[in-house]
């Protein structure tokens, strides 16, 4: 069942398109490079939630982790009213753009992200080693190979449904932003404004600005500026994983991972996390 009758609905609704991901899967720099992108072409100055708003000359688009976070944020209540997924009648209406990363980089970033960002992780996470998170039944792993099956269980026979792979945006990132730009709608793509903008949105600018506190957004503000893991913009590395998990940790998310439907292209059984 899905329905959202919180107040949150309304910000969950509407839009001219749909971007949804697992947390720590590119989400941040994707969404850059769109205001970026949007910015430009307006001749505004950069705006880190141009698009959330949406103008004229730009698109509103409803960027969510969906699934995720019903599964794994707030209490028995919010679930019930189904707080913080998509509403069936806006996801019937609209474009939508799955981010994919594999989830073994996802979850190493999004563990560091709990307990190296985020003030509100209560304590026995904190103080939960990487490989115990990893097997945690609401949290974990296998949770996130389960949500994103179940996406395209939902959405995957539409026509208007494109995955869009982390591992092929860093790979080509020029193509690949073309293709989100198409995704959501843009139908001619100012090649202008489509080059500053992937400049802006690369890795080491969009370090270099957070560092700084340019962005004017809590959104991208590392936690202590003296450890480099409280960056929301950290590595982006492909294959990292394998710096934070044991080998029989790295063993288990193999596993897991196989599970994964095929569309993703993940090859887990060499951990390349590239194409099969």
């Amino acid at each position: 069942m899905r329905w959202n009758l919180s107040s949150r609905a309304r910000e969950l609704s509407g839009g001219d398109a749909i971007l949804i991901s697992i947390p720590k899967s590119g989400r941040t720099w994707a969404r850059t490079f769109l205001n970026a992108y949007f910015s430009y072409k307006l001749g505004r100055q950069f705006s880190l939630d141009l698009t959330d708003r949406g103008n004229a000359g730009a698109p509103r688009i409803i960027y969510s982790h969906d699934r995720f976070e019903h599964r794994t944020k707030g209490n028995a209540w919010d679930r019930l009213r189904g707080k913080y997924l998509i509403p069936r009648r806006t996801l019937r209406k609209k474009p939508i753009v799955l981010l994919a990363r594999d989830p073994r980089d996802a979850f190493v970033s999004y563990f560091i992200q709990l307990t190296r960002r985020n003030p509100a992780t209560p304590a026995e996470i904190k103080e939960m080693s990487i490989d115990t998170f990893l097997r945690h039944p609401r949290f974990g792993i296998a949770v996130m190979v389960e949500v994103m099956n179940g996406w395209i269980a939902d959405f995957g026979d539409r026509s208007d449904f494109t995955i869009v792979r982390y591992e092929d945006l860093r790979a080509e990132p020029a193509r690949l932003f073309h293709e989100l730009l198409r995704a959501i709608g843009e139908k001619q793509i100012d090649e202008n404004v489509f080059g500053p903008a992937i400049d802006f949105s690369d890795f080491r600018n969009m370090r270099k600005l957070e560092a700084a506190g340019e962005f004017g957004s809590k959104i991208l503000q590392p936690r202590d500026r003296e450890d480099p893991e409280s960056f929301k913009v950290r590595q982006g590395k492909v294959g990292g994983f394998r710096d934070y998990l044991s080998g029989e940790s790295q063993t288990y998310a193999g596993q897991v991972c196989a599970g994964l439907n095929p569309r993703f292209r993940y090859n887990t059984a060499t951990g390349t996390g590239g194409r099969d």
